[in-house]
């Protein structure tokens, strides 16, 4: 059965711009279900290199990491985002985390290598404006060989569980 609508052109323009009016209303209705289901309002947020006020890095990292979180909170349930500054010859042994990690390299190379022992010969270099995800519980490991800063994004609350405990900076005292 033929719509004889669809075949002049006046009728045509006008039910496909009917059409795409109610599929982008229905979808951009649906995202804002979803944030208000599961996100909670937060101020506004800017911030400038010089803004940042590095602490310690978390005592799930080897000493010497800088972190600073921008926001949200990696311990809680929900979106944070966080920078990390390590310095150079950094090493960071093979270990998996609970939730997905989304990393993006700001400034030095980032060597990332996967797997549940690491290995120096088997890692690849991430330059600045590069981008990595590693979804829950997949093995990885990270070295630098220059000062190199990376932000982590993901959802909380985050964790490190190292594959040797004995390389588990928290184990060492």
């Amino acid at each position: 059965m033929k719509i004889k609508c669809l075949q002049s052109s006046p009728c045509r323009t006008f039910f496909l711009i009917l059409t795409g009016s109610v599929l982008l209303n229905t979808g951009v209705l649906a995202q804002e279900h979803v944030m208000d289901s599961s996100m909670t309002k937060q101020a506004h947020v800017m911030l400038l290199p010089g803004d940042l006020k590095w602490g310690d890095g978390p005592p799930g990292l080897p000493p010497g990491a800088k972190a600073v979180v921008m926001a949200g909170d990696p311990s809680k349930p929900g979106l944070f985002t966080l920078r990390l500054k390590f310095p150079a010859n950094f090493n960071i042994p093979a270990h998996w985390h609970p939730t997905d990690e989304h990393v993006t390299v700001i400034s030095g190379t980032l060597w990332l290598g996967m797997g549940e022992k690491t290995d120096s010969k088997k890692v690849k270099s991430l330059i600045p404006g590069s981008y990595s995800l590693m979804p829950a519980k997949t093995g990885h490991y990270a070295m630098t060989k220059e000062e190199t800063i990376v932000q982590i994004q993901g959802i909380g609350p985050f964790g490190i569980t190292y594959f040797n405990p004995a390389e588990d900076p928290r184990n060492k005292k």
